[in-house]
């Protein structure tokens, strides 16, 4: 062992043994010595080795990694496989003493982790262990086990044989480089997730489903995570490499998650994606015409780093989670619906009126995001106290920055649960994301602010993410607060307190008139009523001088431009119950929309006879026309199909410079087209899928369909 290990650092080249013959021998005299001596020392020599790496042998399957489209053995921490080594004679272990070596990184050291010498005996073991599975002839297995914390990434690997003379060893062949991944499956590995629904979901799934819209009109889109795509683990792997991490941390899950939500945005490390939202996107893809992760982490790796435009929440997400379930390590996709952003940890999200009750825009600056997607990895939390391991999030949409980097997380969700904030890494942002209290101000004469409403239910209204092992909803809102205004939600918010988020205290009389927004399913295009529901709770009359605005907004809540303003007065009798409807039209609207087609509405109010302040506040989504998409052809692996794409346009003008977008794991890879509606593609592999298209121009963002396939062998 001592031998194998001092000789570790010579990586790449091979140490055959050679023999100087001296100056005054003839030359024949020592090509003849060479060969007795040759022919006298009977030391093993290696003459093939076969890492079992094609997907129907043991190695693949039982590592569930019989995915992956790689012409490399792909395997998981902890878990056995096997090599076969043919040698020149049969192995006789009580006299030959050989290693298989393991090499990762430019200078592999013992001591570092990158170089793990693996021996066939167990009186001889290093941090890998190794054993003989069989002896067959020449042939020798061997099972190799790795460490649970062992480096994840590519190896290679050598036959060293000891010899009288030193260790021989096998030349560079870059076939039997292998992976090493992260193994949920192994309750050694910190990314061990006991459930196996769960697994198959969070690991195996290459197909998502991702949430968008408002909390009550809630939107779905589907999405190609690719991990197991040519090429996806490579691009995985480089992700690392151009962060300059240190291999020796590869092997560390909240390391690797931490350092991966840097690189997923472009903002100070020129990592994956360009975030935009502009509006603009001349210069690169719009974010909504993505369907999957594979396109933009080929062309990352491809490019050898440059990064890939453009990005918004659900994208840095979804591609994240190609990250994750490729690298072996749980993860999903989560949306939270009324999002607090860029507050701090500071529990307000100030909305100022004027001394009449008026929304006053240019002084309000805090927004609040429709939606925000992050995603959530399980693992164990060693560094944390027992009870906050599990689900933790993580967030590539540069917001703010931890540590001095565009970064969040790994961040303990039953810890944000629980109000400890204290924990790293960056609690106190996610906390505030799904606790914040809106807080209306009404600005004086003289300028101060004063507190006329709080509403403490209205961010984080509903976080969802996709069922496990169907295409349904879940809402795991309960794994982020205790439900509001119950006595655990206020021993949670005390506590946040202690550790500095600050919170309104402002005790404010009930108000005895409500208004209320119902929601409307509206399609792009349509006239339509928003219907504003005023509830006298009183025994005597009362007048409200009403402000209604209607403000096409970014999903991010930053608004665009103005569609509605409207200042009904409306008299209400006591104990009386009254609608009031403001009609919005088609075409004040139409060429307004940004992408996401959302109109917010905000109608404040002051009650004359007692000067209290009404609010309500509701986020319309305009709905475009669905892709049709349809598929014929015998469903056969690697039989010819077609897919066809149908879509009409509702509009009275005509669209310009249309994009399609079209793929499907497993069927189709990523293409791009500008209106060519008919595809053929060849399955690759049987089993259920989808195919998923998107229709993008500059007039109309977000044109989505699907269908879903199943391929026979």
């Amino acid at each position: 062992q001592s031998q194998l290990q001092s000789t570790g650092g010579e990586s790449g080249g091979v140490r055959a043994l050679h023999v100087t013959a001296p100056r005054t021998a003839t030359l024949s005299f020592y090509f003849m010595w060479k060969m007795i001596f040759f022919l006298t020392i009977k030391f093993l020599d290696i003459w093939d080795v076969d890492v079992l790496k094609r997907p129907q042998e043991i190695n693949k399957q039982g590592h569930h990694t019989h995915l992956y489209s790689s012409d490399f053995l792909i395997v998981r921490r902890t878990l056995e496989f096997q090599i076969k080594i043919t040698f020149d004679r049969p192995y006789k272990p009580a006299e030959d003493k050989f290693a298989v070596e393991f090499v990762i990184g430019p200078s592999p050291q013992y001591s570092k982790g990158t170089y793990i010498p693996v021996f066939p005996s167990e009186e001889r073991q290093s941090v890998w262990r190794g054993r003989i599975v069989e002896t067959s002839d020449n042939v020798v297995t061997m099972g190799i086990t790795t460490s649970p914390e062992c480096i994840v990434g590519k190896y290679m690997i050598y036959i060293g044989v000891v010899t009288p003379y030193g260790i021989r060893r096998t030349r560079r062949d870059p076939s039997t480089d292998i992976y090493i991944l992260f193994n949920p499956w192994s309750p050694a590995d910190p990314v061990f997730l006991d459930d196996e629904e769960e697994r198959e979901e969070c690991v195996m799934n290459e197909l998502g489903i991702i949430y968008h819209g408002a909390y009550d009109d809630v939107s779905e889109r589907a999405w190609n995570y690719g991990q197991f795509e040519f090429g996806v683990l490579d691009a995985c792997l480089f992700i690392m490499d151009k962060a300059d991490m240190p291999l020796s941390n590869r092997g560390d899950v909240i390391k690797v998650t931490r350092v991966a939500s840097a690189m997923l945005n472009s903002r100070d490390d020129d990592g994956v994606l360009v975030g935009n939202w502009s509006g603009d996107y001349t210069y690169g893809v719009p974010p909504t015409s993505w369907t999957g992760s594979v396109e933009i982490l080929l062309d990352y790796a491809g490019s050898r780093g440059t990064p890939v435009c453009y990005a918004q929440c659900w994208v840095y997400a979804a591609v994240f989670n190609t990250f994750l379930r490729c690298l072996g390590i749980p993860g999903r996709v989560v949306t939270n619906f009324f999002s607090a952003h860029d507050n701090d940890g500071n529990l307000k999200m100030d909305i100022i009126l004027d001394e009449n009750g008026k929304l006053d825009r240019n002084r309000t600056k805090d927004s609040i995001w429709n939606y925000h997607c992050w995603n959530e990895c399980f693992m164990a939390r060693s560094d944390l106290p027992p009870g906050f391991g599990g689900w933790q999030v993580v967030d590539a949409t540069p917001q703010e920055t931890s540590d001095g980097m565009f970064r969040c997380g790994p961040a303990s969700v039953a810890a944000v649960k629980h109000g400890q904030i204290c924990y790293p890494f960056d609690a106190p942002f996610v906390f505030a994301e799904v606790n914040s209290d809106v807080i209306f101000y009404r600005r004086q004469k003289d300028g101060t602010l004063e507190v006329v409403k709080v509403n403490p239910t209205h961010v984080g209204r509903m976080v969802l993410t996709k069922a496990v092992l169907h295409d349904g909803r879940r809402d795991i809102t309960d794994q982020y607060k205790f439900p509001e205004g119950s006595p655990e939600e206020r021993r949670v918010l005390e506590k946040a307190e202690e550790f500095g988020c600050q919170r309104e205290k402002a005790s404010l009389p009930q108000s005895d008139v409500e208004v209320e927004i119902p929601t409307l399913d509206v399609r792009v295009g349509d006239n339509f009523d928003v219907t504003l529901q005023f509830k006298n709770h009183s025994d005597q009359r009362r007048t409200a001088d009403v402000y209604v605005t209607g403000t096409v907004v970014y999903y991010t809540g930053v608004p665009s431009a103005e569609v509605v303003f409207k200042t009904p007065k409306v008299k209400l009798d006591p104990l009386q119950n009254k609608d009031e409807k403001v009609l919005v039209r088609g075409e004040d609207y139409m060429h307004k929309l940004v992408e996401q087609a959302n109109i917010h509405f905000i109608t404040t109010g002051k009650i004359k006879e007692t000067g209290q302040i009404i609010t309500a506040m509701k986020v319309i989504t305009i709905h475009n026309p669905k892709l049709i998409v349809k598929v014929t052809g015998s469903p056969r692996v690697s039989e010819e199909m077609y897919v066809s794409v149908e879509f009409t346009n509702p509009f009275k003008f005509n669209l310009e410079n249309v994009h399609l977008r079209m793929e499907g794991p497993g069927i189709m890879p990523f293409k791009r087209t500008s209106i060519t509606w008919t595809e053929t593609f060849s399955p690759r592999r049987a089993g259920s899928t989808k195919l998923i298209a998107s229709l993008d121009c500059a007039a109309l963002r977000q044109v989505y369909g699907e269908t879903e396939l199943t391929i026979q062998q």
